[in-house]
């Protein structure tokens, strides 16, 4: 059985969650430990506090994932007296890895968004704030009949030609290409100063923009012609149907706000804040708008996406108010922070288990269930 390292597991987790996912401001990716270190245990919690790097430590962890970073509002010193500096130290005492999976996590698919929206019974989700589609090409070349899937080989081992969940997607056109190598050519085929007609076929495939370079490489390397032709062309940007903040999704049928709410409180992880309700509680519920984590920043765009309410976290006293003033605004629920985000680490460790399994690397998985919400009692 090989050795898994740190490298390995981050490589899987920014191919499902990729970092250009993240808010500008975000601060994600490995943010302590050496890639080439090895691991053996991995841990999984919401946050890097010292109560999770002490049972990590004590479980024998040697990688740490957290939703939430350690670094994200920058430092210059790290004293061990304080409570950052004791924590960055802690990482580097016990040889702990920290990987952090946050806004890219949100966003991506089968990220935090969609566990809380399965964990709700939603379905038929899409983001209530989609992020831009990645930026593409398509890439357009004219290859003998002889090389066509040598060709389209080399491209896709390059990154072209994925649509979706499919590879290796290429489209081709028969057709005559016409060429007369010039003086100092050396054609594949035809003569020189003679005009050659020869059957061709005309292939396109679609690319992101950041493997440019490395498909044209490809295409170069593979194409049997001294100088082949071929275009690139940049495709109209879009929003993509699967990936961005939030969530916005349907009940199987309609049920009032109040067993709306016991339905949220009971797919939770108990916490002493709890679920807060505000609106009518009798009103009948079936589009769910959903924001793990803070959601001051998208109660305009729930209220714009038509859901009948909006479920989220840490909502302001002032900002809330005025958003249930408007006669078409959804009820909201706020829940607690720590508890939204959790649901993401059961569903993050079965599916990195079964990968590294499927790797030949398989590692213990541990769940961290410390609620690492900064509230200890709720009194009222």
């Amino acid at each position: 059985m090989s050795e898994l390292s740190v490298a390995a597991v981050a490589s899987l987790l920014e191919e499902w969650f990729p970092p250009r996912l993240a808010e500008s401001w975000d601060v994600v990716g490995l943010t302590v430990g050496a890639p080439g270190d090895p691991v053996s245990r991995i841990a999984l919690a919401v946050e890097p506090t010292a109560a999770v790097l002490a049972e990590s430590a004590a479980a024998g962890a040697d990688l740490l994932i957290t939703h939430h970073p350690l670094l994200l509002r920058g430092i210059d010193r790290v004293r061990f007296d304080s409570p950052k500096g004791a924590l960055i130290e802690g990482f580097i005492r016990h040889r702990i890895a920290l990987f952090v999976a946050h806004t890219n996590a949100d966003a991506g698919v089968g990220g935090v968004g969609d566990c809380l929206a399965d964990a709700l019974g939603l379905s038929g989700c899409r983001p209530l704030e989609p992020a831009p589609a990645q930026r593409s090409d398509k890439l357009v070349t004219f290859v003998p009949e002889s090389h066509v899937d040598a060709v389209i080989d080399a491209l896709a081992d390059a990154g072209a030609g994925r649509i979706g969940t499919y590879e290796r997607c290429a489209f081709g056109a028969a057709g005559t290409g016409t060429f007369r190598p010039a003086r100092g050519s050396d054609p594949y085929l035809g003569t020189v100063g003679r005009v050659e007609q020869v059957a061709e076929v005309r292939v396109e495939l679609v690319l992101p923009r950041d493997r440019r370079s490395a498909a044209i490489a490809a295409l170069l390397g593979a194409h049997p012609y001294e100088v082949p032709a071929w275009d690139l062309y940049e495709l109209a940007a879009r929003p993509s149907d699967e990936v961005g903040l939030g969530r916005i999704g349907e009940l199987a049928r309609p049920i009032s706000l109040r067993s709306f709410a016991g339905r949220v409180a009971r797919a939770l992880p108990a916490t002493p804040a709890g679920v807060r309700v505000g609106g009518d509680l009798d009103r009948p519920v079936r589009t769910v708008a959903m924001l793990p984590g803070a959601g001051d920043s998208l109660l305009e765009a729930a209220r714009g996406s038509g859901a009948d309410v909006y479920v989220t976290s840490d909502l302001r006293h002032h900002p809330a108010g005025d958003a249930l003033a408007w006669p078409d605004a959804p009820a909201l629920v706020d829940i607690p922070h720590w508890a939204a985000e959790w649901t993401w680490l059961p569903v993050l460790a079965r599916r990195l288990g079964a990968a590294l399994d499927q790797r030949g690397t398989p590692v213990p998985i541990e769940v961290s269930g410390l609620v690492t919400d900064p509230w200890t009692l709720h009194l009222g």
